[in-house]
C-alpha cells in the first residue's frame, strides 16, 4: 500500500484582490471497501464546491492526489 496522508488543506489568500480560497482533499472508503477522492473548493467561510472520483486503486489514488498537491501549491495555495 502506498503511504499517502488521508487529507490535504490548503489557502490562497490576496487581499489586494479580495481573494480567499481554500481547496481540500480527502481519501475516503465506502461501505464495500471503494476508495474515493474528494475534492472540495471554494471561498473561506463557504461550502464551496465539491468533486467525488472513485479510483480503482491506492496507486492511482496517491498519483491524482500528489498531481493535484502539486498543481495547487504552483498556483499559489499555502499548505495549512
Amino acid at each position: 500500500m502506498i503511504n499517502v496522508p488521508p487529507s490535504f488543506y490548503a489557502e490562497r489568500v490576496d487581499a489586494s484582490c479580495n481573494m480567499a480560497r481554500f481547496y481540500t482533499i480527502e481519501i475516503s472508503h465506502d461501505l464495500f471497501g471503494h476508495l474515493w477522492l474528494e475534492r472540495r473548493w471554494g471561498r473561506i467561510g463557504s461550502r464551496g464546491q465539491m468533486k467525488v472520483e472513485h479510483l480503482q486503486n491506492p496507486e492511482a489514488i496517491a498519483e491524482r492526489m500528489e498531481a493535484l498537491v502539486r498543481q495547487k501549491t504552483r498556483r499559489g495555495y499555502q499548505p495549512k
